[in-house]
């Protein structure tokens, strides 16, 4: 079934006559109440609780529960989304799901805090993976079913400043409770406990009873669990596109640390507050371009312009740090790829939705180009460190940008959005 044919009542230009404004928060505030608390936990109290359980293996247990949660929430994310798109209630397709994601994760935090041994920390945090994805692909299908094509990117923007506000806050959040880890797991595991609800709340969203259903066959199984199949150029050009420009991103941000001590010879004060210092610029250029950009490509009609110009300054912004090894270089890149990726989050989404082969099948479709997120986190670091043992720290900068690049070719080639 192709999306021409989709009868899903996804509101039209001429329906939806203002920015739907409750909508976008219920999205800022459910995506800030899902993610600040898995960063905080992830970045800083899971470590941390690592290091008390198995003090003499941690790195290799935090490289388990990592390729643990990758390999879990890969498969989460494409199932629940696709179940969700299937649910047929009197609560909608994705509140119940929300709903059930969060308590369920909020149940895992409060376990995984409380884990003993290393067996009980692998087994939760991968249960813990499956209901966020509950509320993670759920969440994201509803910029496809519920806003008009004229305001998608200013939701998308709002999106984006409640993404920015949780990569960032939730690990300081989570710095807090360093010196009493349980009361950081209960703290997070009540923020994501409301996720669901206050995005269910304002989202109002309308029964799903009346809308088609399809019986049980081969046909439907494979439009709903696996990946898309007709249709389909655009959508994995956007789905490459953007895991090459997140690989770039995080093959300098995942060697952050190394880049100031081994390539720019700082000592370990001044390496803290260059730390610092970054992380401060990336927060303010992100919040800022996220309340910029979506409104601008709504105004200019455009997605994949802001797209590729926020991709090449990303490209631009990661190359800077080869011209020189002092560390003002690091800040100047802080600066030019933060508004890059502030920009990129805000109309990536739009973007996204505007390229789904079938709005039946959006949360199963868009959780696997939420998917592109993960990947560039794992495979960026890989590719500086393959620069790094061949060449040197000066062959990561080129070759991140490169990646950038390419990635912005990729969604030039997109056909049916301007």
């Amino acid at each position: 079934m192709s999306a021409t044919t989709s009868p899903s009542p996804v509101p039209t230009d001429d329906d939806q006559a203002s920015v739907p404004v409750r909508v976008g928060v219920a999205l800022a505030l459910g995506c800030f109440l899902w993610l600040g608390p898995y960063l905080g936990v992830n970045a800083v109290l899971l470590p941390a609780r690592v290091a008390e359980i198995a003090p003499q293996e941690k790195t290799g247990v935090i490289a388990l529960l990592a390729t643990v949660a990758m390999i879990v929430a890969t498969l989460a994310n494409v199932l629940i989304g696709a179940f969700s798109d299937l649910t047929r209630s009197r609560w909608g397709r994705r509140s119940p799901w929300l709903i059930v994601g969060s308590i369920g994760s909020a149940a895992m935090l409060l376990a995984v805090g409380r884990a003993s041994t290393v067996g009980q920390l692998v087994l939760l945090w991968a249960i813990y993976q499956v209901f966020l994805n509950a509320i993670v692909a759920p969440l994201l299908a509803v910029i496809s079913d519920r806003i008009a094509p004229r305001h998608r990117g200013t939701i998308s923007s709002i999106y984006a400043f409640g993404y920015s506000a949780g990569l960032y806050g939730g690990q300081i959040i989570g710095a807090q409770f360093l010196g009493g880890l349980w009361a950081g797991f209960v703290v997070l595991a009540a923020l994501t406990l409301l996720s669901g609800p206050v995005a269910v709340l304002l989202l109002r969203e309308p029964s799903s009873r009346d809308l088609p259903r399809r019986g049980l066959s081969k046909a439907m199984l494979l439009d709903s669990f696996s990946l898309p199949r007709t249709d389909c150029r655009d959508y994995y050009l956007a789905l490459f596109g953007k895991f090459l420009i997140i690989s770039a991103t995080f093959a300098i941000s995942g060697y952050q640390l190394y880049i100031l001590t081994d390539y720019m010879r700082l000592g370990d004060g001044s390496t803290a507050g260059y730390i610092s210092s970054i992380a401060t610029i990336l927060m303010i250029t992100a919040l800022v371009m996220s309340a910029i950009s979506g409104p601008v490509s709504d105004r200019i009609g455009r997605r994949k312009l802001p797209v590729v110009v926020a991709g090449v300054l990303v490209a631009v912004g990661v190359l800077v740090p080869a011209v020189s090894d002092s560390p003002w270089t690091m800040l100047v890149y802080a600066v030019i790829a933060g508004v890059g990726m502030g920009a990129f989050n805000a109309v990536d989404q739009a973007l996204n939705v505007e390229v789904l082969p079938n709005q039946d099948t959006a949360a199963k479709d868009l959780g696997v180009l939420n998917l592109a997120n993960t990947g560039g986190q794992i495979v960026g670091p890989i590719v500086a460190a393959a620069a790094i043992s061949a060449i040197g720290y000066r062959a990561m900068f080129p070759l991140a940008a490169a990646l950038a690049l390419v990635g912005c070719v990729l969604i030039l080639m997109i056909r049916r959005v301007r």
